[in-house]
């Protein structure tokens, strides 16, 4: 009969009675008779150290203090102090005969280690290295795994010693993160101090079922006219923001954080590759305007290592899961995923995968399926919270028809395209009116918004196609020329500076009195002031119009009459102080 062969290792070799307590455990836990082999390890201090194959029991004072920090770092105090907690934990513990899988560094570089012996190792599970540094199984092959890894690869050498944890890659969650500035890991960047989590999350969880899903009926407001008005968002959608490089995608982001201010929302907004300067910035601004108060940013800088850019999606998801799970409504915006697929097509190229299109690797669309499909709106029996994702994608010279960008088009639930002719034309947001398009539609809108929109999307169609015969003709007939007059008017009222968002009844009061050709027969360029003006007199002569409108999301036929009487009201003011 083949006996199993176990390597001891120690200072000092083990006694009779040592010796037959070691056989007697490997006997009964293996089943089969022990071959003991002693080797003698300086760097086993303080108790013996047993080697099966890849399988470790650590008996060292080594391994029973990296026992005990494990137990430790799952401790997950309830009412904040942690002290006694780890009195009673340390007070009670005892060391267990837990095996552990170790292996050996073969390479190194690159963020990408390959590691061998780990022969049940499972994709996704965390790597801990001799180093202290972390890294995650992203590649299984025969004998050996490839790991990304989430430190300095510097204090990591083949040969280097590393072992399983049996946990998959998560982050730290709690609502102590609002109002924070974190790194893809978790660890706070703001140099605020430290963040007490209330909990842990899983960086890749299954999507909620049908059965856990309720439809998507409940606005959640951009703040900006050409969306609400036309492509409405609902709270659990998943509505893509694409467009060429500096053509405003960003910018629609961020008024739709700005304007859930005291709407109850947490927003998450995850940098991919942006510079460290422009996501200051844009933290800069949330902080200015006071919606720090209910945002996070999680940051992986362009600088930084391909795997933490590829998990940094990813991370920003765990935490606004953890506030669906709660019942909240979660705005997450993901900028952008053409360089978070660019950081994962370099760590598939560094791990050996075949390069398929434009040489990503054949999973690149279910990188973003597996992303994009938890955003959801949770029924009433899992507590009714919501995830709406905003994902931004750059195209090159406005194909939409590229590999990445057609592969998020078709998971996402509608699209929001911004085209560089109309943003270098002035026209911001620079909304295509043809290739944008929400499948949710109507369902996101509020009855007043759904009834003021009406044909505006139709009439500016109009507008375009006939915009495009009569820049060869200049014999226009009176209908052709008030109908291009009229559409030039809808293009103007849709212009809105950044950083300004409109609330329900100020959209609602402003389309109103575009689609009753209130202000027809206004120039162009005086249509902006005009806007302004309306909404200041609506506010001061007719405020029952604000309250009602915002009260009850209802736009009745008196109430139309109304705005449509103070609107010409105030035309009949505005024009004479011309």
């Amino acid at each position: 009969m083949n006996k199993l062969r176990v390597v001891l290792r120690g200072t000092t070799p083990p006694d009779e009675q040592q010796k037959r307590r070691f056989e007697s455990f490997l006997e009964k836990k293996y089943g089969t008779q022990v071959a003991l082999i002693w080797k003698e390890d300086a760097s086993v201090r303080g108790g013996f150290r047993l080697e099966i194959g890849s399988e470790v029991y650590d008996w060292s004072l080594r391994g029973r203090f990296l026992q005990l920090k494990d137990t430790l770092s799952e401790l997950r105090p309830t009412d904040g102090d942690v002290i006694p907690l780890l009195k009673e934990t340390v007070h009670n513990w005892t060391p267990q005969a837990l095996a552990h899988d170790t292996g050996s560094v073969l390479s190194v570089g690159d963020g990408i280690a390959t590691v061998s012996g780990l022969e049940h190792a499972e994709y996704g599970e965390i790597l801990l290295f001799s180093s202290g540094v972390r890294g995650m199984v992203q590649e299984l092959r025969r004998g050996e795994v490839g790991c990304i890894l989430f430190g300095d690869e510097q204090d990591i050498s083949a040969g280097s010693a590393v072992r399983r944890t049996g946990r998959t890659a998560g982050m730290p969650v709690g609502d102590k993160f609002i109002g924070r500035v974190v790194d893809a890991l978790g660890n706070p960047i703001d140099g605020k101090g430290p963040i007490r989590a209330d909990g842990w999350g899983a960086i890749e969880s299954p999507a909620p079922g049908i059965i856990d899903r309720q439809p998507v009926n409940k606005p959640l407001e951009t703040g900006l006219l050409a969306i609400d008005s036309m492509f409405p968002i609902g709270r659990g959608q998943r509505e893509l923001i694409i467009g060429d490089r500096q053509t405003g995608k960003t910018a629609i982001a961020l008024d739709a954080i700005l304007n859930q201010k005291g709407k109850d929302v947490v927003c998450i907004y995850v940098a991919v590759g942006q510079k460290a300067s422009s996501v200051a910035q844009l933290t800069e601004t949330l902080r200015r305007r006071g919606a720090m108060e209910y945002c996070t940013v999680v940051c992986a800088f362009a600088g930084d290592a391909a795997p933490l850019q590829y998990i940094a999606p990813y991370s920003g998801c765990a935490l606004a899961e953890y506030f669906m799970n709660m019942g909240r409504d979660v705005l997450i915006v993901y900028d952008d995923l053409s360089k978070h697929a660019v950081a994962y097509r370099a760590l598939s190229l560094l791990l050996g995968r075949s390069p398929g299109r434009e040489a990503y690797p054949g999973d690149v669309f279910y990188l973003h399926s597996r992303l994009l499909e938890r955003a959801a709106h949770l029924s009433d029996a899992r507590g009714g919270g919501s995830m709406t994702a905003l994902p931004i994608v750059e195209t090159q010279a406005g194909d939409v028809s590229a590999y990445i960008p057609t592969n998020i088009i078709s998971i996402t639930d509608g699209q929001i395209f911004l085209e560089s002719d109309l943003f270098f034309a002035g026209q911001r947001p620079a909304v295509n009116i043809g290739l944008s398009v929400s499948r949710v539609g109507g369902d996101a809108q509020t009855k007043a918004m759904k009834k003021a929109s009406g044909a505006i999307r139709l009439d500016l169609a109009q507008y375009r196609e006939m915009e495009v015969f009569t820049q060869f003709s200049s014999d226009l007939d009176d209908a052709t020329r008030r109908q291009i007059a009229y559409g030039q008017g809808l293009m103007q009222l849709l212009r809105q500076p950044q950083h300004h968002p409109l609330r329900q009844h100020e959209q609602v009061i402003l389309l109103v009195a575009a689609l009753e050709h209130v202000m027809q027969d206004l120039p162009p360029k005086r249509i902006g002031d005009f806007k302004r003006g309306l909404l200041a007199y609506t506010e001061a002569e007719t405020p029952h119009i604000c309250q009602e409108l915002e009260q009850t999301g209802v736009l009745t036929d008196e109430l139309r009459a109304d705005i449509v009487e103070a609107a010409r009201d105030y035309l009949a003011r505005f024009l004479g102080e011309r």
